[in-house]
């Protein structure tokens, strides 16, 4: 169990041909939701965005080297493989089918991931850090690893591009 689990959650236009330009404008918090979405950011108000506006994260280098480095450690999802994955960073716990009364909350959680999905239309692109991303992943088995896209050694999450927009979903452990 991860007790200093928090999420970010954070959605920006797509105003680049790569898009991982605009993943590093939602990283450094530059521009504002477009519809309007309320994200969450926990760490908005603390000192380290002063010195830092990407703080957690390490923001995609520009270098045409350092940008395939960092898009080395994503993988590329299905969109059918979304949803458990948003359901799987809605927990506590890395180990979905084992959190505390998940068998009577799933229905739920999978209706609001698909609201979040429903964002992104066909033809977007989802990508994700963790080593489950590979073919179809199963997001309710028990993720063993990640690459990690911020400052801490544990972070997982999606990466969502659409022609329109970039989306951010982010599970960090800040123990």
């Amino acid at each position: 169990m991860y007790r200093n689990r928090y999420s970010f959650i954070a959605v920006g236009p797509r105003a680049h041909e790569d898009w991982l330009l605009d993943v590093a404008s939602v990283m450094r918090r530059e521009k504002a939701d477009p519809r309007g979405w309320r994200g969450r950011d926990p760490e908005q108000g603390e000192e380290e965005l002063e010195e830092d506006p990407a703080f957690p994260f390490r923001v995609p280098p520009t270098d045409e080297a350092g940008a395939a480095a960092w898009r080395s450690r994503l993988f590329q999802i299905p969109r059918s493989a979304v949803a458990p994955l948003l359901v799987m960073l809605a927990t506590d716990a890395m180990d979905v089918t084992r959190q505390y009364g998940f068998a009577d909350r799933r229905r739920g959680m999978e209706e609001h991931a698909q609201v979040i999905l429903s964002r992104f239309p066909e033809g977007s692109q989802f990508f994700t850090n963790t080593r489950h991303g590979v073919g179809h992943p199963n997001f309710y088995e028990r993720v063993t690893g990640c690459w990690p896209m911020s400052q801490y050694a544990w972070d997982f999450g999606l990466l969502a591009v659409s022609n329109d927009e970039v989306g951010l979903i982010w599970s960090f452990d800040a123990s």
